[in-house]
């Protein structure tokens, strides 16, 4: 073979091997975006980074080239400059091989750097399709929208051409040296060639001209850094950094002058002179802001601080939406009666008592029904259950095939595809052996009549995060029955046909599986499923987005839904302070909603805050991406929910910032924290919780996201912050404030008074004791007119056993802790009389549990305690009478005793 075509070859083969991988990745991307619909989104990127990577990479290449060739120009003959120790002198390269050499070098450099640029597409295009906020900052009167979007774009042109400015001195700068024609002594360059000089002066007043630019730049960029105080500049800031940014600015100006008068005189000193000039100057900036802080801001440091610590508070309120929130004081006397309970039966009947692990811990042992299926997580949804308005929890039933018993490529890949079905169940029902209640499971799935699933395969989940291949010839495994199992063939509508020999190829090449070139099950029909796992497939679709933690699942129109909060932020909103823990996060909003179909990966894209100009930026760029909001089928609005990171966020960012006043704020005199509950050996701050509830002053029940707040290093209450979820109360908070001299209990101080309690803590040490673990549940805190009571659930698991149940539950109110079976004896013992009926036992229908019980019995009439509840009370009052008995108290053993006679006698006139 000759050289030439040997050369050629090798040349095809590395291309091949380097870049093949990535040329099958972006086909079937391009194939993917094509089949989710959105291939406008992958051109739009792609010609961004198309666009960009040229732009830069011949401006890059231009600019190394030339001055390597001015350089080359201006060095006159190279004579050798090596020698061996033989003494046999190595000449340099020629003129035309210098310049070769050269040029290959630009390029290469060039193509890394715009390779760089190209991965800055989003910077670009949000610069250039910006939409403003409509606020001005204080200081500068620019637009928040400049220092979000504009601003980062011109500091990375800065950089980028401040960096080629450098590169092509230093590489210029060295041809000279070599050449003779720079000259140096002791670090100090003390002779050049008059080209040398003219070529490295003229650099050198570009590179001042960027350092101008920069400094000039640099007072925006102190709207978006700390400073002593606050987040964004302060006193000295605005009357020190400031002032001496735009002397550092002239300071740089005159520099690039003299840079330029050197390159056109024989005089050496304007340059140093201008290296000099710029660095006093600078010191000298830093120096008097030094100054201004320590004898004129601190001495009087409030008095000084407070115009702009308002503009912090202003900033970051409006940054974290904080601007919005209703407030609203409660008396904090209010006194809760049975007949209060009876008026707020829908907070009451949603009460949450199960938690999520011991719940998940239930579903996977008496749900999984096979090794390969697993239940992820557990979210909280509400449905209308008999015209009701219920607080479910559910999970999905996802197959995770690292757990199948026998894996093979066939299994893995075209038998075993999907998951199916879900759990779901309401809040607060336990059946008698403390077990939780279904509405939906079981396999085949059973539901109730409002909750009817026509498709319950899982094709995209949590989970599913390998490719699968459908309509092939091998059954695709649906769910088991018995010792046999059932089948299905999809028919959806999601993923890439692969029937050809063409599309086998570049797919087998893409996942590293040959199989799928071979595999003779493989046909014309058969279709490929990737980015299952809907995490990816978001972040995929749209990476530009922040995504929450927690997707859910929703149960609508017969079908299984998806449900994905996004959100748009930035960190550089001016003069907001970051969350803390946010990765420096100081502005978002949940602007973004995203619906996939679990069954065919059918995913649309809802623009939920059409006002955002970060997501309007966005709409801008990408026209197509975003529906609205109202297209949303209505049975999927009805379980839009506000989302817990962003509610988090604005919780964690409010305990201080509902402090309004600059002279309040300054000394922290009401600052809130989070209660942090310590009692289980995990430490943490209290989390976000759904429940519904009718707030104070409404009329309806509705479902809300809350939290409380207690005062910086004391535990009583001082607050507590609702999000609002439903219809056009969507995205509303609240707060509900106590009065400062009246003391509520936090709920750290409930949790030490309980675990004080002298007939509850016996009890949790005698279970202990007797080999079961004792699993302590969420305190929840549930507001009910302008009062609250805080209720916490009490699991049990047996010595060896797995299935936690529902044992007691804990109910406080005031100064008074009962601790009974059922949330409905707890809270006829604290207030008396029998309140209107709750679910929380056996009273609304369910589904029976695999080896379980069966399915509870229908409820009760409204406000009359049955059966079943008013037995669970008296085996309470019979328990506490034998423990009385135990240790002596005859005083309580007495009056256990009439309560039960009371209750028997109520079971008598109920007895048909």
């Amino acid at each position: 073979m000759h050289r030439p075509l040997r050369f050629v070859v090798l040349a095809l083969v590395a291309v091949a091997f380097f870049a093949g991988p990535s040329a099958v990745r972006f086909y079937t991307d391009w194939l993917w975006f094509g089949e989710v619909g959105y291939q406008q989104v992958f051109l739009t990127v792609l010609r961004a980074q198309s666009l960009l990577f040229v732009i830069v990479f011949a401006a890059a290449a231009a600019w190394l080239a030339g001055n390597l060739h001015v350089a080359l120009a201006s060095i006159g003959d190279l004579r050798p400059v090596f020698t061996t120790r033989e003494g046999v002198q190595l000449p340099m390269p020629g003129r035309q091989q210098l310049r070769t050499i050269a040029s290959g070098l630009a390029v290469v450099v060039a193509a890394l750097i715009a390779l760089y640029a190209g991965s800055q597409w989003e910077m670009w295009l949000a610069w250039r399709y910006a939409v403003p906020f409509g606020q001005a900052d204080p200081v500068l009167g620019r637009d928040a929208g400049f220092y979000v979007f504009s601003l980062p774009f011109y500091q990375f042109v800065r950089g980028l051409a401040q960096g080629l400015v450098l590169l092509a001195g230093l590489a210029s700068g060295l041809l000279y040296f070599v050449s003779g024609s720079l000259s140096s002594r002791f670090g100090a360059m003390v002779w050049m060639t008059p080209g040398a000089r003219r070529h490295l002066s003229l650099l050198a007043a570009l590179f001042l001209l960027l350092l101008a630019a920069g400094a000039w730049l640099g007072q925006a960029e102190l709207l978006v850094e700390p400073s002593n105080l606050i987040y964004g500049p302060g006193y000295a800031d605005v009357n020190g950094r400031m002032p001496a940014a735009l002397i550092l600015t002239g300071a740089a100006l005159i520099g690039a002058a003299l840079a330029l008068v050197q390159a056109f005189t024989p005089r050496n000193w304007p340059l140093p002179a201008a290296a000099a000039l710029y660095v006093l100057v600078a010191v000298g900036g830093g120096v008097y802001t030094a100054i201004l802080q320590r004898f004129i801001v601190s001495p009087n440091e409030q008095t000084r601080e407070s115009p702009f610590i308002q503009h912090n508070i202003d900033a970051t309120r409006r940054a974290f939406a904080l601007d919005r929130v209703e407030a609203q004081e409660l008396t904090g006397d209010a006194t809760l009666t049975s007949q209060d309970l009876t008026r707020n039966t829908a907070t009451i009947s949603n009460v949450r008592l199960w938690d999520h692990q011991p719940l998940l811990d239930t579903f996977g042992q008496l749900q999984v029904i096979r090794t390969y299926y697993d239940f992820v997580g557990v979210d909280n949804d509400r449905y209308r259950i008999d015209g009701t308005l219920r607080q479910i929890m559910l999970s999905p039933r996802e197959l995770d095939t690292a757990s199948l018993p026998n894996r093979t490529w066939v299994n893995d890949r075209l038998t075993f595809t999907h998951g199916y079905g879900l759990t779901l169940g309401p809040v607060n029902q336990v059946t008698s052996e403390g077990l939780p209640v279904l509405f939906v499971g079981n396999l085949p799935l059973e539901t109730i009549p409002e909750l009817p699933i026509k498709e319950p395969s899982l094709y995209y989940g949590e989970l599913s995060s390998d490719y699968v291949i459908v309509r092939t010839a091998t059954r695709e495994f649906h769910y088991p029955r018995g010792e046999d199992n059932v089948f299905a063939r999809y028919e959806g509508r999601g993923g890439v046909p692969i029937g050809s020999l063409w599309r086998k190829l570049v797919f087998a090449l893409r996942f590293g599986a040959y199989q799928i070139l071979l595999s003779n099950d493989i046909n014309d029909e058969s279709r490929i499923l990737f980015f299952r796992n809907i995490r990816e497939r978001v972040q995929k679709l749209a990476p530009f987005l922040s995504y929450d933690r927690d997707p859910y699942l929703v149960v609508a129109d017969g079908r299984l839904y998806w449900m994905y909060d996004a959100y748009t932020t930035s960190t550089r909103y001016p003069y907001a302070t970051p969350a803390a823990g946010a990765r420096g996060l100081n502005y978002i909003r949940n602007a973004v909603k995203i619906v996939i179909d679990a069954y065919d990966g059918t995913t649309t894209v809802y623009l939920a805050d059409p006002a955002d100009p970060i997501a309007a930026t966005y709409a801008r760029i990408f026209p197509g991406l975003f529906a609205p909001l109202d297209r949303m089928p209505a049975t999927l609005r009805e379980h839009i929910r506000y989302p817990e990171d962003i509610f988090a966020i604005q919780a964690s960012v409010y305990a201080t910032y509902h402090m309004t006043q600059p002279a309040v704020f300054y000394n922290r005199e009401d600052q809130w924290q989070l209660p942090v509950i310590d009692d289980t050996g995990d430490a943490g701050p209290m989390q976000p919780y759904y429940t519904i509830m009718r707030l104070p002053g409404e009329t309806e029940p509705e479902f809300i996201q809350m939290l409380p707040f207690t005062p910086r290093n004391r535990d009583n209450l001082a607050a507590w912050l609702a999000a609002r979820s439903d219809g056009g109360h969507y995205g509303t908070l609240r707060v509900f404030q106590f009065p400062k001299q009246k003391v509520i209990f936090g709920p750290r101080q409930v949790v030490a008074r309980i675990n004080q309690d002298q007939a509850i803590s016996p009890q949790i040490t005698l279970w202990n004791q007797q080999g079961s673990q004792v699993i302590w549940g969420t305190l929840m805190v549930i507001p009910i007119e302008e009062s609250l009571i805080y209720v916490r659930p009490l699991y049990l698991r047996a010595s060896g056993g797995r299935i936690p149940e529902l044992t007691r539950v804990i109910v406080a109110y005031q100064n008074q802790i009962v601790m009974e079976p059922t949330l409905d004896a707890g809270l006829i013992r604290l207030f008396g009389g029998a309140p209107a009926q709750r679910p929380d036992t056996e009273t609304v229908r369910g589904l029976t549990l695999p080896g379980g019980a069966a399915a509870p019995a229908p409820a009760a009439p409204s406000g009359t305690p049955d059966l079943t509840a008013l037995a669970t009370q008296a085996r309470g009052h019979y328990d506490r009478a034998v423990e009385a008995q135990r240790k002596g108290d005859w005083a309580t053993y007495g009056e256990e005793l009439k309560q039960l006679g009371d209750l028997l006698a109520q079971m008598r006139g109920r007895t048909p």
